[in-house]
């Protein structure tokens, strides 16, 4: 750990020394504890650089295609008005000539103390382009004292699932709760839907749409049985908006105790354990389903930081992502957000003695098919989450989706 706190430390050291102050923007979440880690950041900064430099939050929609196409306007006239960007996961691979190669900075070194896939996905074509700033998988949130009060375990495959919150969420709104619903998921025509497919596919054995050799392998019996079975928790145990819902709005319905079950991300368990909320200390995580192949399949998330190739300030910004993204910061973030850091060391803490036991699943969750196809994976992720929504709002049956989707 001595190697990255001295490359942070001396090029802050450096930084404070230049002649002028001189201001970095970054991008910033819509989120109150997204909102609260920029705080942090903006403090930590002033501290690090003495006071010497400044910085300023950009704040952006929570939604992943809204923040996208932000960058990808940016990019297209080469503006620099934002230094630093939020970078998802699948994303390094295809917009990476518009990311600074962060190597001239002391990335390589920095990069090599976090979960090697991380550093894998991140460096492209031996550059260093995004510092990873947080790890995430799907998981199940479930309502511990409803499934104690009905005495029901926690499902091990999705028919039970279904079955499970079909009876909760009958028995609730005979006793009053109208309002209770049984599964809360992102149903929306949106990169969160591609997630939560990807997860009904491999469970059922359907494959990962286009595979790891180029091979398009989406037009299978599986792979439609699974899609057929997504549809059939809508306007039963999920209500029909729910395709109109990503991870805040289906976050809410949960949070607020109207839903038995939840798939999402790490970041809900601190809100949902807030003083606010109305099922604190009411909920636990499990792995999500099995499908028909006996496989609980959790989508890997994740996002990093990077720096725009266009920025005015190269190098003040690789240092203000390495701040963002060390020990310290990761530890604040989980802290304050609940998301799971990447740097390997840090699992040692006490403090993460509880998220610990995720590891394992962090390290061998399904990858989205966006390295087989690259530049070209925002465009099958779309045409895939389309096919996906054409089944949860009944226009298509499983079998004639798939096929359509095979030939585009």
């Amino acid at each position: 750990m001595k190697k990255l706190l001295l490359s942070t430390v001396i090029p802050f050291t450096f930084l404070m020394t230049q002649a002028h102050a001189e201001t970095v923007t970054y991008a910033c979440q819509q989120t109150e504890t997204a909102q609260l880690m920029c705080d942090y950041y903006d403090a930590r900064w002033k501290e690090l650089t003495n006071g010497e430099h400044d910085s300023r939050r950009i704040d952006i929609p929570w939604d992943t295609n809204d923040q996208l196409a932000l960058m990808q306007q940016g990019f297209a006239v080469k503006s620099g008005d934002i230094d630093i960007f939020m970078v998802d996961v699948i994303w390094p691979g295809f917009i990476g000539e518009h990311l600074l190669n962060l190597n001239p900075y002391g990335a390589e070194e920095i990069i090599a103390n976090h979960i090697p896939g991380y550093a894998k996905n991140n460096t492209i074509n031996g550059e260093v382009k995004a510092i990873p700033a947080f790890m995430d998988t799907g998981m199940l949130y479930y309502r511990t004292d409803l499934l104690e009060k009905y005495g029901k375990s926690v499902p091990e495959t999705w028919e039970e699932l279904k079955e499970t919150a079909q009876f909760i969420m009958d028995s609730e709104r005979k006793a009053g709760n109208k309002d209770m619903w049984g599964y809360a998921f992102q149903g929306k025509a949106y990169e969160g839907l591609t997630c939560n497919a990807i997860e009904w596919l491999v469970s059922y054995g359907g494959g990962q749409v286009v595979e790891a050799d180029g091979s398009i392998s989406i037009n299978n019996k599986a792979a439609a049985k699974a899609l057929d079975m997504a549809a059939s928790f809508v306007g039963t145990i999920s209500p029909e908006g729910i395709t109109g819902m990503g991870e805040e709005e289906a976050r809410n319905i949960f949070q607020a105790g109207n839903s038995v079950f939840h798939r999402n991300w790490p970041y809900v368990w601190s809100l949902a354990n807030g003083d606010d909320s109305p099922v604190k200390g009411k909920i636990a995580i499990a792995a999500l389903p099995k499908g028909d192949a006996g496989i609980s399949a959790s989508t890997l998330g994740g996002w990093s930081n990077a720096v725009n190739a266009y920025t005015k300030h190269p190098e003040l910004s690789a240092q203000f992502i390495f701040m963002m993204n060390d020990e310290e910061s990761q530890k604040k973030r989980y802290e304050i957000e609940g998301n799971n850091p990447t740097i390997a060391a840090l699992y040692e803490d006490p403090i993460f003695e509880k998220t610990k036991i995720f590891l394992p699943a962090f390290e061998n969750a399904t990858a989205r098919p966006s390295t087989p196809t690259g530049p070209r994976y925002n465009e099958v992720s779309n045409e895939f989450w389309n096919a996906t929504f054409s089944v949860l709002t009944r226009k298509k049956e499983g079998k004639k989706a798939v096929a359509d989707l095979e030939k585009k």
